[in-house]
């Protein structure tokens, strides 16, 4: 079978590598790929017709999507009736990650566990809103952002500065909701599913603010590990009976075509496992650790979901922990600096776990290409044996500015 990857990110690669390793694979290329990644082919990710037209060309019959643009732009919807098959939700159950405002009212139709929300009309509501929170608040543009359009507010002046962010990035008439911020631990589920059953993979841990203690701007992410310690049976039947379960019903309700990959970012509170996204697609980084950690064949897996026989698969997990610890440009999420040359990759011990994100290669040289640059993978029977593997491959790798997280995975030692 050959196979076309949409993307060029972390993610992309760790989905080509884990095909690859299928006997069913035959060709897999990437589009557009980055310095990392092998069959690249420099087609954007929106550009439907010209992936078609590649399709056609290398006898494709599997397009695995990594990034959410292309689902929320109908890229399921477009290849409907084909003899491709596309492995991601149609456009209308990509609102479930495209709108932040539609997806809350999904959750409070089918009774899904969330915080409570509310989408102001004016100046008035909001200054009522921040009062009433007394400024303990999440701030969320509805559309697309690329991990950087919720702001955590800790007073109303926050709250205020992150609606006035929004409406500069994004214009005056932006649409936007303000929830109630909630404590506690952070953990993503991410599962397959057949718009009938689904199968969950390991729980796995993101870090999204920028330096270590999370502290700083939130980011695309800057580390994942997985399993999760304190995310027990005893959670992930709750997590399953208040947030999962719900959605599938709700997804079935909805009359979705949802033949793919479904991301629950999940707030562990005193009063229970909270929603606080979905996303429609692989989470990035922790597509990097959690693909490394399933022993099940993931093309079989895409296929099951794809034929409506996922309830007869039995996933399969290896042993022991990942961590990924990113490494990116000084300066990311804001401005950055691009084409800085990478050194040390060759120094990693053979079978070292590389996954890279913001590369390209220029005249054989590997450069720096965007804000997150480099994942590397550490693996480990014990979660302190998979940190200590992690850092020391980033000890042998450097580029000019690099910088990154120094605590990836450590509150998982102290839960």
């Amino acid at each position: 079978m050959n196979i076309a990857i949409i993307g060029s990110g972390g993610r992309e690669h760790a989905i080509a590598w884990k095909l690859a390793q299928s006997v069913k694979a035959d060709d897999v290329f990437v589009l557009p790929g980055n310095g990392g990644t092998q069959n690249n082919v420099p087609i954007a990710p929106t550009n439907f017709e010209s992936i078609k037209q590649f399709c056609l060309e290398k006898k494709i019959e599997l397009i695995f999507v990594g990034p959410e643009d292309p689902l929320a732009r109908g890229i399921v919807d477009f290849f409907a009736g084909s003899s491709i098959k596309v492995f991601g939700p149609d456009k209308q159950a990509a609102q479930m990650e495209g709108s932040k405002i539609w997806s809350k009212q999904f959750m409070k139709r089918y009774g899904v566990a969330t915080a409570d929300f509310w989408i102001p009309e004016d100046t008035f509501q909001i200054r009522a809103i921040a009062q009433e929170m007394e400024g303990q608040a999440v701030v969320k543009y509805d559309g697309l952002a690329a991990g950087k359009g919720v702001f955590v507010c800790s007073s109303t002046t926050e709250i205020y500065e992150a609606i006035d962010e929004i409406h500069k990035r994004y214009g005056r008439n932006a649409p936007y909701l303000i929830e109630r911020k909630m404590k506690g631990q952070e953990v993503s589920i991410i599962g397959f599913t057949d718009g009938q059953s689904i199968r969950l993979l390991q729980p796995s841990q993101d870090h999204k603010p920028a330096l270590d203690g999370d502290k700083g701007p939130n980011t695309g992410g800057m580390g994942a590990y997985c399993p999760v310690p304190f995310c027990d049976e005893t959670l992930l039947e709750k997590i399953s009976a208040t947030i999962v379960q719900p959605t599938l019903r709700g997804i079935q309700s909805e009359g979705f075509q949802y033949k793919g990959v479904l991301y629950f970012g999940i707030m562990v509170t005193e009063d229970g496992p909270k929603l606080l996204e979905y996303n429609v697609r692989f989470g990035d980084p922790e597509t990097e650790v959690l693909l490394p950690s399933l022993k099940s064949d993931l093309l079989d897996l895409t296929l099951a979901c794809l034929n409506g026989t996922l309830a007869d698969f039995n996933l399969e997990f290896n042993n022991g922990y990942f961590v990924d610890v990113v490494l990116a440009s000084g300066g990311y999420p804001g401005s950055y600096e691009k084409g800085k040359e990478i050194n040390g990759l060759d120094n990693l011990p053979a079978g070292a776990l590389v996954f890279h994100a913001g590369t390209k290669k220029d005249k054989g040289q590997l450069q720096t290409s965007g804000g997150r640059v480099l994942n590397l993978v550490g693996q480990g029977a014990t979660l302190q044996a998979a940190i200590d593997s992690a850092y020391q491959m980033v000890k042998q790798v450097r580029f000019d500015k690099m910088y990154f997280r120094k605590d990836i995975a450590k509150k998982g030692l102290t839960v």
